[in-house]
């Protein structure tokens, strides 16, 4: 009779075990296989290419790799004598513009009023049409000026952004041409997530939904929500070879792997402790659509089924 129970008892115990793995497996296929999440996520960021708008060598260089700047901040500089030079020029300009076009506006003037001289229509109209050339030549010498001045002050290249500089390789004596990128400032309030999900789970997302992040190496998930789902990637058959054929890949018929589509997720507030870099890996997981159901995640799954179990068998 005791061996009976004993018996019972293991049988019980191994059925039981054996439900219970069930339900592992059975949430796990859910989450894996039909849930909107995925492995394949990575933080992005946008970057400012700094380019200087004048050529010129690099005399100084403010700023150090990974250091921290704000908008308005001179990153390096540019050798300013030349363009010091062309602006003392243009003042110089200027002011024997400014001579010319007062001399011509007298001639003009005593042309025209002056007493007990016969002077005629044609001739008036020859000195103030002298005078106009003199006030477009003055008003041409002060726009050069002004643009020497504005030259002179983009020998300070400054920094359109608050940000960090990145891949710093600059050094004084480098030379720097005009329009030519040779800074990179990676704009820290503009961090998002690309999470790639597969085709066959787009359809389960919305804007808005809310999202859980899970960065590699870091325990504290970040919170956010789909911004925006890319509507088009590239494909291989679209490309032509050199004779303008098409080129069209062989299809494995037994063999279709789903595609990746990029699902942009904007994130809700970054920890204060946190190095968040571009280029980290993240599971990305949809735990809310619309805020109608609670969050939730794989691991929440599971935790939870844990407490179910626990709670059933009189456990703590």
């Amino acid at each position: 009779m005791l061996d009976n129970a004993h018996r019972l008892i293991r049988i019980l115990i191994t059925a039981s075990i054996l439900i219970v793995a069930a339900i592992v497996m059975i949430i796990l296929w859910d989450y894996y296989t039909a849930s909107p999440w995925t492995r394949n996520g990575q933080v992005r960021v946008q970057v400012a290419n700094i380019a200087p708008r004048v050529s010129g060598q690099i005399i100084d260089v403010k700023v150090t790799d990974n250091q921290k700047v704000h908008k308005g901040d001179i990153l390096y500089v540019i050798d300013p004598f030349d363009f010091q030079v062309a602006v003392d020029m243009a003042k110089a300009n200027v002011s024997q513009r400014k001579a010319d076009l007062d001399f011509k506006n007298n001639q003009a003037e005593w042309r025209r009023v002056i007493p007990g001289v016969a002077v005629s229509k044609e001739e008036k109209r020859q000195y103030v049409a002298l005078a106009q050339q003199a006030q477009a030549a003055y008003d041409s010498a002060q726009a050069q000026l002004h643009q020497a001045e504005i030259n002179l002050q983009r020998t300070q290249i400054r920094s359109s952004i608050d940000g960090t500089v990145t891949n710093l390789i600059m050094r004084p004596g480098d030379y720097a041409s005009a329009g030519v990128v040779n800074m990179h400032v990676i704009d820290t309030h503009s961090f998002w997530v690309d999470g790639y999900f597969e085709e066959t789970k787009i359809h389960d997302l919305d804007l808005g939904d809310y999202v859980r992040m899970d960065l590699m190496g870091y325990h504290q998930p970040l919170f956010g929500h789909v911004q925006s789902i890319t509507r088009g990637i590239a494909s291989n058959n679209a490309l032509v070879n050199e004779q303008g054929l098409p080129v069209v890949d062989p299809v494995y018929t037994w063999v279709r792997l789903a595609q990746r589509i990029p699902v942009r997720v904007s994130i809700d507030k970054i920890p204060d402790d946190l190095t968040l870099a571009a280029g980290m890996t993240v599971t990305v997981t949809i735990v809310s659509e619309r805020g109608n159901r609670q969050h939730r995640s794989p691991y929440d799954a599971l935790q939870h089924f844990g407490d179910d179990m626990r709670h059933l068998f009189g456990y703590k």
